[in-house]
């Protein structure tokens, strides 16, 4: 498997996945433990809140690993939103070890994309969060993000 760095269009200290568990062509399993030296750490665990950018991760990590398969540069995209994120935690405690599921539900020619996310107790399996999430990649980032300044 791909080390998630080479997954994502982020760099450290911001890539908060540890690695991807599996992959296919629609669906995605990543991990991540809850460290004291984590990002957004309060000192007890991270906030729930925080399971939303998991899922985006995720979901860009996906995205990644698909534009490696077909031998293309891996790109920005853009989390437009969830629709009903629930979480069971008020935070996930330190020393958790999260699985981060996404699955495809849609992904359109113009860029958008929907996902069902979800994230789980690796160790109890239980599921803990949910949502859907809306992403966009544009074809040409740059010229995105130009045209959206004009």
């Amino acid at each position: 498997m791909a080390a998630i760095e080479t997954l994502l269009p982020h760099a450290a200290p911001m890539i908060l996945l540890d690695r991807v568990l599996q992959v296919s062509q629609e669906t995605l399993l990543a991990e991540v433990e809850i460290r004291p030296e984590s990002l957004f750490q309060s000192g007890t665990g991270v906030g729930a809140w925080v399971g939303i950018e998991y899922m985006a991760q995720a979901i860009a990590a996906w995205a990644g690993y698909q534009a490696r398969e077909r031998g293309e540069e891996v790109k920005i995209g853009f989390l437009l939103g969830s629709r009903r994120y629930s979480c069971a935690l008020p935070e996930f405690a330190t020393g958790m070890r999260l699985g981060v599921s996404v699955q495809l539900l849609l992904q359109a020619e113009n860029g958008l994309g929907s996902f069902y996310c979800s994230i789980i107790d690796l160790h109890t399996q239980q599921e803990l969060a949910q949502a859907s999430v809306s992403v966009f990649q544009p074809h040409d980032v740059s010229h995105y993000l130009q045209e959206g300044m004009a």
